[in-house]
């Protein structure tokens, strides 16, 4: 069953994880909400409030012992454990995200590649011998695969979307510019570097002069 926790909660909860695992690193074994706060860009009771969501951390006055709450975190988000993924699409942002050494670091295992480019179908990233997006079904199921990373044409997606879907895959990461319609059982996270552009363009507009 699902929990109705917003995206913005779910996205503060990593930046509590990056910091604890930083001030951890140079020997500080506590924190207080207040530090926490201020390290990300929030508020003390906003540090309280997305933490009181998923149990009691924490005691008053002393503040948060940085292992037990980054372990709690890992947890909460799923990192305790090691994801398989599939990478669809061995073109220029494919090859980027493959060679990206923090997906290994935060358990997300890329245990295959397809693309439907016979002339690179055969060649070995790493560990990993690209296949033929024919053979999609087969191959995300031998590979016991949990979430698939889509850096193909916008065109192709919608197809290759209900084969993913079909198979079982229950997580998508999808980089081409078009809204995907999924069962509501199948999440779908969206990078469009296009609208990420307009919003910094917006935002840097309505400074200009002052």
């Amino acid at each position: 069953m699902r929990r109705n926790i917003s995206e913005s909660t779910v996205r503060r909860l990593s930046f509590y994880l990056r910091i604890l695992e930083k001030v951890e690193a140079v020997g500080i074994d506590t924190l207080s909400s207040e530090k926490l706060a201020q390290r990300t860009g929030t508020t003390a009771a906003q540090v309280r409030k997305d933490l009181s969501l998923f149990g009691s951390f924490g005691k008053r006055g002393l503040g948060y012992a940085i292992p037990q709450l980054a372990s709690e975190l890992r947890e909460i988000l799923g990192l305790d454990r090691t994801w398989r993924v599939a990478l669809v699409g061995g073109g220029r942002i494919g090859s980027a995200l493959f060679e990206y050494s923090g997906f290994r670091k935060r358990g997300f295992e890329i245990v295959a590649v397809l693309d439907a480019d016979s002339s690179k179908v055969g060649q070995r990233w790493g560990k990993v011998v690209l296949s033929d997006i024919a053979d999609l079904e087969k191959v995300l199921t031998a590979e016991s695969v949990d979430i698939v990373i889509l850096t193909i044409p916008a065109e192709s997606v919608p197809d290759v979307l209900d084969r993913v879907v079909a198979v079982g895959v229950r997580g998508i990461l999808n980089y081409a510019p078009v809204q995907l319609r999924v069962p509501g059982d199948v999440t779908v996270k969206d990078v469009n570097m296009v609208l990420e552009l307009e919003a910094l363009s917006f935002a840097l507009s309505q400074t200009k002069g002052e």
